[in-house]
């Protein structure tokens, strides 16, 4: 599940360095709008459905909800049974099911899509991209944007992101793996500027007892 969350979103290595002749300047400047909003903002939260479909014939389905709180470089995305935090230090992994916490040190470079980076211009050193056309997304108008990873060792083939036309926000993205699998996820209820503790983005052990805490740094 942690595999399928940062495929995202949602879903990141910044070894390659832009390639921007081989990239739409429609496509960038639909993205740096995006960047532009929601660095302006101070926190964000918003709902999502991220779907999966993969196996041999797109047998495989699976759908599940969720939700995310940025608050600058930190994000808390709760789905299913599942919880990830980080205050930007630490990144806490929160399996509920097994009643286990894995705590790690958050590392930016390590990431290939972090709920942080899809917000952000992580395209512009990671993606060639590019201008697709119009494209509906839950009833609104949008662009499509398709990228392409500039490193060709990733599992991650391409990216499809929607971005509403009138707010300059994803709506949604499709996700394609090298071995067949395409990640959907669907993004509502934004929700700009609400009051987050930074406390919402930390584990507390005293607010969850018998849970073990599994220490890898």
């Amino acid at each position: 599940m942690k595999k399928l969350l940062f495929a995202l979103v949602l879903g990141i290595g910044c070894a390659a360095q832009p390639v921007m002749a081989q990239n739409d300047t429609k496509a960038k400047t639909i993205l740096e709008a995006v960047s532009k909003k929601i660095n302006g903002l101070k926190t964000l939260k918003a709902n999502f459905t991220l779907t999966l479909t993969g196996g041999k014939g797109g047998s495989v389905k699976d759908s599940k909800k969720g939700a995310i709180a940025m608050k600058g470089q930190k994000y808390r995305v709760t789905i299913s049974n599942q919880e990830i935090i980080c205050d930007a230090k630490t990144v806490w992994t929160y399996n509920k099911d097994a009643k286990e916490v894995q705590v790690t040190n958050y590392n930016p470079q390590e990431q290939s899509m972090s709920p942080a980076k899809l917000f952000t211009n992580f395209y512009d050193k990671e993606y060639k991209y590019s201008y697709k056309g119009d494209t509906k997304e839950q009833g609104k108008n949008c662009d499509l944007i398709e990228l392409i990873p500039n490193d060709k060792s990733k599992q991650l083939s391409k990216i499809e992101l929607m971005v509403e036309k009138s707010s300059s926000t994803i709506l949604g993205g499709n996700y394609w793996e090298k071995n067949g699998n395409k990640y959907k996820i669907a993004i509502s209820n934004y929700k700009p500027n609400v009051d987050i503790p930074d406390t919402y983005f930390a584990w507390d052990t005293k607010q969850n007892p018998g849970v073990e805490v599994v220490d890898l740094r």
